[in-house]
């Protein structure tokens, strides 16, 4: 898995500068060199709605601003005179080698943004080797990810406490007959959340045809014909569980009615009795949540808020990991996300203390601008990004990353 650092930056077989590559892969690298870009393209082919339900978070943003604050904050003193020429981005977790430590996080209603995001999600993750975290709202199936993605499937589970979970327990099941490595289970999601961008969109699934929507809609046309083409976004994972051959309005209404209520610590342990394989808690942000976490036999903690979507108040996922991985960092893997968006993010993580972290709305862009190609191009783009951060570091791998100390923060 080591390779050259001036792989990443490869000249054309004539002149100087990577404008002279050719392919489809260099062709968007010229349009999207960041994530920026990708957002921007994917904004303009959504119609608000759709744009606004992946890019806000909830209340004022405060929380969705302060994870990127952080993020920016978070300073690493570069090291040269050191022979970084050989960078390997590889990294082991839960017993499995991955080529980066970068996953796809989970995300809701991914289809929202562009029709096929799940599984274009999935089929560039495992191209990539990087884990890939499917939602129990997603629009596929578990058994559908399961095929796409045999070597990076991890599956997050939100609580179903209806009929004494008895749908959570079975989802789960699902998952580790479909081949999940992982099992992601959400802890930080005890009430639904407010989220104004949406209540002041309309937004509803399935769609309604108030005058604003549809307005929305026609100044989206090629969004409009993939809606045409494969239909509203339907959650899928419930299918089973919602009657016999459910329409997508009654898919919405059942997950909507059944999936509410915390997942407690009771239900946690009842899940891990059942799962077989590793499992990780989402959305710890103290570090005697994680101490309870590993208590009742978890693995690992993912620190997160939710990709700022939950508590406006709550404090950016970076600023509470230092003090995680301080109380449960050498017994259990600790993962981040919340608003990764360049390589050296990734390289914040790991000298904030992390194992690895995960990104959502980056693969997101890249799949509503581009389409799967987009998103195996945001893969590529956090490989090479990270891999030029290590060397500018000074480091060659991911755990000399992390052991060489804590960033500084202005």
């Amino acid at each position: 898995m080591s390779s050259p650092v001036r792989d990443a930056n490869a000249a054309p077989a004539h002149g100087w500068g990577t404008g002279g590559l050719s392919g489809a892969a260099a062709a968007l690298r010229r349009r999207y060199p960041t994530i920026d870009d990708l957002e921007r393209a994917a904004g303009r082919r959504a119609p608000r709605f759709a744009r606004d339900f992946v890019a806000n978070g909830l209340g004022d943003d405060v929380c969705l601003r302060r994870n990127r604050a952080a993020l920016d904050a978070c300073q690493i003193v570069p090291r040269y005179g050191l022979d970084v020429r050989q960078v390997d981005t590889g990294v082991s977790l839960f017993g499995q080698r991955y080529a980066m430590p970068l996953g796809v996080a989970p995300m809701g209603l991914a289809g929202l943004l562009r029709a096929g995001a799940d599984e274009a999600l999935a089929a560039a993750a495992q191209a990539a080797r990087v884990p890939y975290v499917y939602s129990s709202v997603g629009n596929a199936t578990i058994e559908r990810i399961g095929q796409l993605a045999p070597d990076v499937f991890w599956f997050q589970l939100y609580a179903v406490p209806a009929d004494d979970h008895r749908v959570s327990l079975d989802l789960a099941r699902r998952a580790a007959r479909a081949g999940a490595r992982v099992l992601v289970v959400t802890l930080d999601v005890p009430v639904r959340a407010k989220r104004s961008g949406d209540v002041r969109n309309g937004l509803v699934v399935p769609f309604k045809p108030r005058p604003r929507t549809v307005l929305d809609v026609l100044r989206a046309p090629r969004w409009a014909l993939d809606l045409l083409r494969h239909g509203q976004p339907r959650f899928g994972n419930f299918i089973p569980y919602a009657g016999d051959a459910p329409s997508t309005r009654q898919l919405a209404s059942y997950v909507f009615q059944q999936m509410a209520g915390p997942m407690t610590w009771d239900a946690l342990v009842r899940i891990r009795d059942a799962w077989p394989h590793a499992l990780v808690v989402k959305g710890v942000l103290h570090p005697d949540d994680a101490q309870t976490a590993l208590s009742i036999g978890a693995d690992g903690v993912l620190v997160s808020n939710h990709g700022g979507r939950q508590f406006d108040a709550a404090p950016a996922a970076l600023e509470a990991l230092p003090a995680i991985v301080e109380r449960v960092g050498r017994h259990a893997t600790v993962l981040v996300d919340g608003g990764l968006r360049h390589g050296v993010d990734v390289l914040r993580a790991l000298r904030c203390g992390a194992h690895a972290a995960l990104a959502g709305r980056a693969f997101l862009w890249g799949h509503g601008a581009a389409g799967p190609a987009g998103a195996a191009h945001v893969a590529a783009l956090f490989q090479e990004e990270f891999r030029i951060a290590l060397a500018q570091a000074g480091v060659r791998t991911p755990e000399e990353a992390r052991a060489g100390g804590r960033a500084a923060s202005s």
